[in-house]
């Protein structure tokens, strides 16, 4: 009667079924008895730890922020809003700076981005000069094609003048005339360039000359200050007044900062950082003067052309009249010329003969002579003043060490007297300047830190509300599970041990197997199966039983 009810016990308070076989009873039976078994219930506590590892590398990347990256510069609001429809479309995030106005992708998906929106032909850029004339229809009137010509070239000038890093887009104009046949009418062509800058840029005076010359040199009879260059915010920059101040300017402070680093390396290893302050102010003249002066040198003259005329006149008889003959054309007589006055003539008679003399003389000179040209150009330092503070310390600076350095800084910035020029040289305590640090949540380093620790706390977290209590529940089920096993093994091996001390029946040689103790007719008969069944192998038996309970365990 024991050892039935012992069985009675074991087969689950089933005295008229014994256990059959473990079946999947349903779908997740197999992960269920996987994770019941004991190799799998030791590893629990690794997995645990495991999974909160994982929970808090996915809260960290959840919470920083992937790298973005720019897709494209310089892209006006419309563009933007067409190529941030196309990505929203492709199902790629994109952010815009609200600073800057900056389209950005994660940098993994930039090239991605690019491809897509390079499918849909965007962004929308200007066309060029070579698809401008490609596009242009066969049979188009003369003024079309003058017009696309011109257009072609304006878009091909405003992409040479983009590849300028400081400028982000821009836009050309140009205004030519029609020739004429007269020249007279000929009007020269002007141009028009609009440029919008990178933030923060700015173009210095060469470069907007040298863009004024670009397009000047560009359209055939154009001359650079026909061409007018502003910016975004409506300043003229190729105002030539601007132009002349800002030239001035530039110098000033280009000899201001040569002087100063001329200063800066003769005190600073006699002096020490932060012993002294220097400041410089030049006097520049932007005036542009040119004189010529011609001198002639007295005494220095040479004869180098003389030319003498003469001229002879006198007074003969009267002209002859009367019908020309022989003796009409014969030459007069010579005349005498005497001291004595002239006798009166006889009442019909021809006047006496007189004779006058004229001498003209005309002479050339080269007087040697001397011309000087005087050009003073633009930028001459008129005057440069110095000023130097030196820092007092524990000993002052005697007067001596002082004239030494005030010599030295008049050499350095070539001091000239008669130019007006100035150094100032004093010696006064400095006072000590306290920097105000900021506030440790303002410093680049704050954000990410605190990212970092609140991935960490939340994985704490985790492994404390749910990975421990899951380990601590594993661990008693383990347990229970352990000693339950144990007691059943303990109660099967004593049945076997009482079996093995009573006689074998005449069928216990035969191995018994689990389909004979099914095929058992009765209950008795099944049960003394049994018996010889853990006699046989008691190992087995016990493993049987596990999965009977596992059975039961899972209803």
């Amino acid at each position: 009667m024991a050892e039935a009810q012992t069985l009675t016990s074991v087969d689950n308070g089933h005295p008229n079924r014994l256990p059959a076989p473990i079946m999947g009873g349903n779908r997740l039976a197999p992960l269920t008895q996987f994770v019941r078994q004991p190799a799998v219930q030791r590893a629990l506590p690794a997995i645990a730890m495991t999974s909160a590892i994982g929970i808090a590398a996915l809260a960290y990347f959840m919470t920083a922020a992937a790298p973005q990256a720019q897709l494209f510069a310089g892209l006006d609001d419309g563009d933007k809003a067409a190529v941030a429809d196309a990505l929203q479309t492709a199902g790629i995030g994109h952010t815009i700076d609200p600073g800057t106005g900056a389209l950005t992708v994660d940098a993994d998906k930039l090239h991605q981005a690019r491809i897509t929106l390079a499918g849909q032909g965007l962004p929308k850029a200007a066309p060029s000069g070579d698809s401008l004339i490609a596009s242009l229809p066969m049979g188009s009137s003369r003024a079309i094609e003058g017009e696309t010509l011109r257009s072609a070239r304006e878009a091909d000038l405003a992409r040479t003048i983009e590849a300028i890093d400081a400028v982000k887009t821009a836009r050309i104009h140009i205004a030519a005339a029609e020739p004429s046949l007269f020249v007279r009418d000929d009007k020269p062509a002007t141009a028009s360039v609009m440029l919008t800058l990178q933030n923060g840029r700015s173009l210095s005076e060469g470069q907007v000359q040298a863009i004024r010359f670009l397009v000047a040199s560009s359209v055939p009879g154009m001359n650079a200050d026909q061409v007018s260059v502003i910016d975004q915010r409506g300043a003229l920059l190729s105002d030539t007044a601007s132009s002349s101040d800002m030239m001035a300017f530039q110098l000033q402070t280009q000899m201001e900062d040569r002087f100063r680093r001329a200063l800066d390396t003769l005190l600073g290893p006699m002096l020490g950082a932060g012993n002294y302050t220097v400041e410089v102010h030049a006097d520049v003249d932007m005036s542009e003067s040119q004189a010529t002066r011609e001198s002639f040198p007295e005494n220095d003259r040479a004869l180098t052309s003389e030319q003498v005329t003469r001229t002879v006149s006198g007074e003969g008889n009267a002209p002859a009249v009367g019908i020309p003959g022989a003796l009409s054309n014969q030459p007069p007589q010579a005349s005498t010329v005497t001291d004595k006055a002239p006798l009166p003539s006889a009442p019909g008679a021809a006047p006496a003969a007189q004779t006058n003399s004229n001498e003209n003389a005309t002479r050339a000179y080269e007087v040697g002579r001397e011309i000087s040209v005087t050009h003073n150009p633009q930028g001459r330092l008129k005057r440069v003043s110095v000023a130097v503070a030196l820092n007092q310390g524990k000993k002052a600076l005697t007067q001596a060490d002082i004239s030494k350095i005030d010599g030295l800084v008049k050499g350095a910035v070539g001091f000239d007297a008669t130019r007006g020029d100035q150094v100032a040289i004093s010696q006064r305590p400095f006072a000590k300047v306290e920097e105000v640090a900021p506030a440790f949540y303002e410093e680049s380093w704050f954000m990410p830190l605190l990212k970092q620790v609140g991935a960490i706390v939340a994985a704490l977290l985790a492994f404390l509300f749910i990975g421990r209590p899951m380990i601590k529940s594993a661990k008693a089920r383990a347990a229970a599970r352990a000693e339950r096993e144990t007691q059943i093994e303990e109660s099967l091996l004593a049945v076997a041990d009482r079996q093995a001390l009573a006689a074998p029946s005449a069928g216990s040689n035969r191995e018994i197997t689990l389909e004979m103790i099914e095929a058992a007719p009765s209950y008795e008969a099944r049960a003394n199966l049994v018996r010889a069944f853990v006699r046989q192998d008691s190992a087995r038996a016990a493993l049987v039983v596990r999965q009977l309970m596992q059975e039961g365990a899972r209803g």
